[in-house]
């Protein structure tokens, strides 16, 4: 194959002297030992003219995949090997055995879209960083070289992982997205969009449906969203869906088991995580974790109807829901931090900054996101409260713990328009029932 082709330059030759003939003229007749008129001219040969070849991404593509063969080849044969191994790239995925194969067998010859379905906790975005390891990585995602380190750190270049900014996905922020996806790679052949919580994706769908159907052939998307609502089933239609498949408590409890809980610590955070293995991992080691469960669960008898009374129970709320697993998600944002700090260091701190502000933001998500996690598991303990009074029968208005059920359910969902968080709970504890104690 040739590095070029003959279009890609151009030669030039001498043109004939332009002569303007009369109209009927006679041709002038040579003397017999006058010279030709036309000297003769050696043929240009191709190979004598010095071009440099440009490179295209198709050829790097084709340089990266061959190099990728061959090694395959001296690990089959025994002459090199993974690395530690490959297998370790995938580590932080856990029970999603079928989805992993999927994914695997799919960055061998990657198209331009998939999507992760499944809901938050149970390793989409895991998978989304090996998956991208797997693509930007020029062994294959080897888990062993700057280039997966960076990228499961989500700090490689050519990796960009897009978080809603408010509520959902706005038409801006898709714009955006747009714009990123037709960017050139920075440092490999590839780029990748992982876009976060896309089943908040509203009324930015139709922006985006062009760019993840027919995206430039250097940029691959990774979608992940929780569930598919009907405005991304149109998006869903143009990319490889891969389902995650929800954990069950038995399987939490037996995961952090092996990681070293007990079992009283790991069937109190499976059942406080409700079948997210990440929550779970941060209340294993939460010793306020029985602190809330109490809290939460005798709420309903401190009740009173008066709005003294719910306003004391939403500042008691607050303060626990700041203080919920923080110190173990900040130990690790801590260490997050550092790894960034070790790694511009070691290769310069040309955008430092702007990594920094980044990593920065992701964090500030992420602890907003672990308070409204504990709150929903707070909310799923009352309405756990008001459907045992009902088949208890210890309620006096089987009515309105009914209602109490259907506010807390509604409650769980406004956590998607960011409200206030006390004036929010001030309003439910106004509206939930006072329950007897049991001992009554």
């Amino acid at each position: 194959m040739s590095l070029f082709d003959a279009d890609d330059f151009l030669v030039a030759t001498p043109d004939p002297p332009m002569v303007d003939a009369p109209v009927d003229a006679e041709p002038l007749a040579e003397p017999d030992d006058a010279p030709p008129t036309t000297p003769d001219v050696p043929p240009l040969v191709e190979d004598e003219v010095e071009v440099a070849p440009v490179v295209e991404e198709e050829l790097l593509d084709e340089e990266i995949e061959e190099a990728l063969v061959a090694f395959e080849e001296q690990v089959e044969h025994g002459e090199a090997q993974w690395a530690p191994s490959v297998d370790s790239l995938w580590e932080g995925v856990t029970k999603q055995a079928t989805a992993v194969d999927a994914l695997r067998a799919a960055g061998r010859a990657p198209v331009h879209a998939y999507l992760l379905e499944g809901s938050s906790g149970v390793g989409t975005r895991a998978a989304a960083r090996a998956f991208a390891a797997s693509l930007l990585c020029p062994r294959g995602g080897c888990n062993d070289c700057d280039v997966c380190a960076r990228t499961l750190a989500e700090a490689h270049p050519d990796l960009v992982v897009v978080e809603r900014e408010g509520a959902s996905i706005t038409v801006d922020q898709a714009r955006e997205i747009i714009r990123l996806a037709m960017r050139s790679p920075m440092e490999s052949g590839r780029k990748v969009l992982v876009l976060v919580d896309f089943h908040l994706v509203t009324n930015a769908a139709p922006t985006m449906l062009k760019i993840i159907e027919e995206p430039p052939a250097s940029t691959i998307f990774v979608i992940l969203a929780d569930h598919l609502p009907p405005e991304l089933i149109t998006i869903a239609s143009r990319c490889v869906r891969i389902p995650f498949d929800a954990l069950s408590v038995s399987q939490v409890i037996s995961t952090l088991m092996e990681e070293g809980a007990s079992q009283e610590d790991a069937h109190r955070a499976a059942r406080a995580a409700v079948g997210r293995l990440d929550r779970a991992r941060l209340l294993v080691d939460d010793p306020h974790l029985g602190q809330r469960i109490t809290f939460w669960e005798q709420a309903p008898l401190r009740l009173d109807g008066t709005g003294a009374a719910a306003a004391v129970i939403a500042a008691e709320a607050v303060m626990l829901l700041d203080d919920a697993a923080v110190a173990p998600l900040e130990e690790r944002q801590r260490a997050e931090l550092a790894g960034l700090e070790k790694r511009l260091e070691a290769v310069g701190q040309r955008g430092g900054s702007g990594q920094r502000k980044e990593l920065t933001e992701r964090h500030k998500r992420e602890l907003k996101r672990l308070r409204d996690d504990e709150l929903r598991v707070g909310l799923g303990l009352l309405q756990g409260r008001y459907r045992d009074a009902l088949v208890a029968g210890a309620t006096q208005s089987p009515t309105a713990c009914i209602d109490a059920v259907q506010v807390l359910g509604d409650t769980a969902g406004y956590l998607e328009r960011n409200p206030s968080l006390g004036l929010m709970l001030q309003a439910l504890f106004l509206r939930l029932p006072s329950l007897p104690s049991p001992s009554a």
